[in-house]
Protein backbone atom coordinates (compact mmCIF):
# COMPACT_ATOMS: atom_id res chain seq x y z
CA UNK A 1 0.00 0.00 0.00
CA UNK A 2 1.13 3.17 -0.69
CA UNK A 3 1.11 6.78 1.02
CA UNK A 4 1.75 10.32 -0.28
CA UNK A 5 1.40 13.79 1.09
CA UNK A 6 -1.06 16.25 -0.88
CA UNK A 7 1.04 17.81 -3.18
CA UNK A 8 2.41 14.31 -4.06
CA UNK A 9 5.93 15.20 -3.21
CA UNK A 10 6.42 13.07 -0.46
CA UNK A 11 5.90 9.31 -0.68
CA UNK A 12 5.76 6.07 1.01
CA UNK A 13 4.98 2.28 0.81
CA UNK A 14 3.75 0.08 3.77
CA UNK A 15 4.47 -3.75 3.67
CA UNK A 16 2.93 -6.97 5.75
CA UNK A 17 0.03 -6.66 7.83
CA UNK A 18 -1.68 -3.33 8.63
CA UNK A 19 -2.91 -3.10 12.25
CA UNK A 20 -6.43 -1.30 12.87
CA UNK A 21 -6.81 1.81 13.20
CA UNK A 22 -7.70 4.29 15.92
CA UNK A 23 -8.68 7.79 15.94
CA UNK A 24 -7.23 10.37 18.59
CA UNK A 25 -9.78 12.48 19.76
CA UNK A 26 -7.32 14.75 22.28
CA UNK A 27 -6.64 18.81 22.01
CA UNK A 28 -3.30 18.01 20.38
CA UNK A 29 -4.28 15.48 17.79
CA UNK A 30 -7.55 18.03 16.82
CA UNK A 31 -4.63 20.94 16.76
CA UNK A 32 -2.26 19.12 14.27
CA UNK A 33 -4.96 17.61 12.20
CA UNK A 34 -7.72 21.09 11.92
CA UNK A 35 -10.50 18.16 12.40
CA UNK A 36 -12.42 16.44 15.13
CA UNK A 37 -9.48 13.44 15.56
CA UNK A 38 -6.33 12.33 14.45
CA UNK A 39 -6.84 8.65 12.60
CA UNK A 40 -3.71 6.78 12.60
CA UNK A 41 -1.97 3.50 13.15
CA UNK A 42 1.31 2.24 14.73
CA UNK A 43 3.69 -0.17 12.52
CA UNK A 44 6.86 -1.77 13.02
CA UNK A 45 10.08 0.26 11.50
CA UNK A 46 10.82 -2.21 8.92
CA UNK A 47 7.37 -2.14 7.20
CA UNK A 48 7.52 1.94 5.85
CA UNK A 49 10.18 2.78 3.09
CA UNK A 50 10.41 6.15 1.80
CA UNK A 51 9.63 6.30 -2.06
CA UNK A 52 10.00 10.44 -2.91
CA UNK A 53 10.63 13.75 -0.84
CA UNK A 54 12.02 12.52 2.23
CA UNK A 55 14.34 15.86 2.20
CA UNK A 56 10.60 17.75 2.32
CA UNK A 57 9.65 16.61 5.97
CA UNK A 58 10.23 19.03 8.60
CA UNK A 59 9.50 18.31 12.49
CA UNK A 60 8.18 19.95 15.26
CA UNK A 61 8.56 18.19 18.25
CA UNK A 62 6.78 20.34 22.09
CA UNK A 63 8.87 20.44 25.19
CA UNK A 64 6.76 17.18 26.37
CA UNK A 65 7.58 15.35 23.20
CA UNK A 66 4.70 15.59 21.21
CA UNK A 67 5.79 15.33 17.44
CA UNK A 68 4.35 16.39 14.11
CA UNK A 69 6.18 15.77 10.85
CA UNK A 70 4.65 17.98 8.00
CA UNK A 71 5.78 18.09 4.35
CA UNK A 72 7.29 21.82 3.80
CA UNK A 73 5.58 22.16 0.67
CA UNK A 74 1.46 21.10 1.63
CA UNK A 75 1.47 21.03 5.11
CA UNK A 76 0.06 17.22 4.84
CA UNK A 77 0.79 15.38 8.29
CA UNK A 78 3.42 13.14 7.54
CA UNK A 79 4.53 9.71 9.27
CA UNK A 80 7.07 9.86 12.19
CA UNK A 81 8.86 7.68 14.52
CA UNK A 82 6.89 7.36 17.68
CA UNK A 83 9.38 8.78 21.07
CA UNK A 84 11.15 5.93 21.56
CA UNK A 85 11.91 5.33 17.88
CA UNK A 86 10.85 1.94 18.15
CA UNK A 87 7.78 1.75 15.42
CA UNK A 88 6.24 4.55 13.04
CA UNK A 89 3.11 6.31 13.50
CA UNK A 90 1.01 6.72 10.09
CA UNK A 91 -1.71 9.00 9.35
CA UNK A 92 -4.39 7.19 7.78
CA UNK A 93 -5.50 9.98 5.67
CA UNK A 94 -2.34 9.64 3.31
CA UNK A 95 -2.74 6.48 1.68
CA UNK A 96 -3.89 5.65 -1.57
CA UNK A 97 -6.14 2.86 -0.67
CA UNK A 98 -8.04 2.16 2.15
CA UNK A 99 -9.31 -1.33 1.70
CA UNK A 100 -9.42 -3.61 4.77
CA UNK A 101 -8.36 -1.38 7.13
CA UNK A 102 -11.16 -1.30 9.90
CA UNK A 103 -11.34 1.39 12.94
CA UNK A 104 -10.29 -0.89 16.28
CA UNK A 105 -10.56 2.13 19.09
CA UNK A 106 -11.43 5.91 19.58
CA UNK A 107 -9.01 7.46 22.43
CA UNK A 108 -9.04 10.47 24.58
CA UNK A 109 -12.99 10.62 24.11
CA UNK A 110 -13.43 12.24 26.91
CA UNK A 111 -11.39 15.06 25.90
CA UNK A 112 -12.97 15.47 22.69
CA UNK A 113 -14.42 18.79 21.20
CA UNK A 114 -17.91 19.08 22.03
CA UNK A 115 -19.34 19.66 18.29
CA UNK A 116 -17.56 15.99 17.96
CA UNK A 117 -19.81 13.12 17.16
CA UNK A 118 -18.16 10.04 17.56
CA UNK A 119 -19.29 6.88 15.72
CA UNK A 120 -20.00 3.51 17.14
CA UNK A 121 -17.55 1.77 15.42
CA UNK A 122 -14.30 0.90 17.36
CA UNK A 123 -13.67 0.44 21.49
CA UNK A 124 -14.39 3.76 23.07
CA UNK A 125 -11.70 4.87 25.63
CA UNK A 126 -11.92 8.54 27.90
CA UNK A 127 -8.30 8.30 28.43
CA UNK A 128 -5.50 6.26 26.87
CA UNK A 129 -5.66 2.77 27.43
CA UNK A 130 -2.25 0.56 28.75
CA UNK A 131 -0.43 -0.30 25.62
CA UNK A 132 -1.16 -3.84 25.97
CA UNK A 133 -4.75 -3.96 25.62
CA UNK A 134 -4.49 -1.37 22.64
CA UNK A 135 -2.06 -3.98 20.88
CA UNK A 136 -4.64 -6.54 21.76
CA UNK A 137 -7.73 -4.51 19.91
CA UNK A 138 -5.32 -3.00 17.19
CA UNK A 139 -4.21 -6.49 16.45
CA UNK A 140 -0.43 -5.00 16.94
CA UNK A 141 2.43 -6.70 17.97
CA UNK A 142 2.50 -6.17 21.99
CA UNK A 143 6.26 -5.08 21.41
CA UNK A 144 5.10 -1.84 19.60
CA UNK A 145 5.54 1.76 21.31
CA UNK A 146 1.95 2.57 22.27
CA UNK A 147 2.99 6.44 23.24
Amino acid sequence: MQGKCLCGGVQFALSGELPDLYQCHCSLCRKVTGSSANAAFRIDLSQLSWIAGEELVRKYESDTGFKSHFCSRCGSPLPNLTANDSAWWVPVGLLEAGNGLRLGAHLFVGSRAPWDVIADAGEHFDEMPDADTLAKLLRQPADLDQD
